[in-house]
């Protein structure tokens, strides 16, 4: 590799690895409208592992903002990042797929402790797209694999 393909390839992988993190604020955060930011126009997520929708970026940013408003404190950690760049149109990184497992505590709303009381964990299939404004979410998948809810109740692994 030549040191322009090398660098162009780190700064790839900056770019990608900055918009899981802001996928993560932005949920964490409840700023629906820059989730939407986030997807190409026609970008889709699933929820469904999770209890949730699949459906476009729009229909699920509105699930999450009614959804979430049970947390008054959500915080995912989005760890062991797995990026593989892949070929659009016989032309070398336009499309990359991430792989990452996450841990999501949660308080619910209401709750005066500072803990969270909720807490669940899986991992995310991110599906991206190289846009003429940087890259974009084409996908979402999330597949929960564990929950624990206060005091244990209902605490339950998730099927892969």
């Amino acid at each position: 590799m030549t040191q322009r393909v090398e660098l162009a390839a780190v700064m790839d992988r900056l770019a990608v690895d900055g918009l899981i993190t802001e996928y993560a604020v932005a949920v964490d955060d409840g700023d629906w409208e820059a989730y939407r930011n986030l997807f190409t126009p026609d970008g889709r997520a699933d929820y469904r592992s999770a209890g949730g929708i699949e459906g476009d970026a729009g229909a699920v940013a509105e699930w999450l903002a009614e959804s979430l408003r049970l947390f008054s404190m959500r915080q995912h950690l989005i760890v062991n990042r797995r990026v593989r760049f892949e070929v659009l149109e016989r032309d070398t990184g336009d499309t990359a797929r991430v792989q990452a497992d996450y841990v999501n505590p949660m308080r619910f709303a209401g709750d005066g402790s500072a803990a969270p009381d909720f807490v669940c964990g899986g991992r995310y299939s991110f599906g991206l797209l190289r846009t003429d404004d940087g890259w974009r979410l084409r996908d979402v998948v999330v597949r929960e694999k564990w929950r624990r809810l206060p005091d244990g109740a209902g605490a339950s692994p998730q099927a892969e």
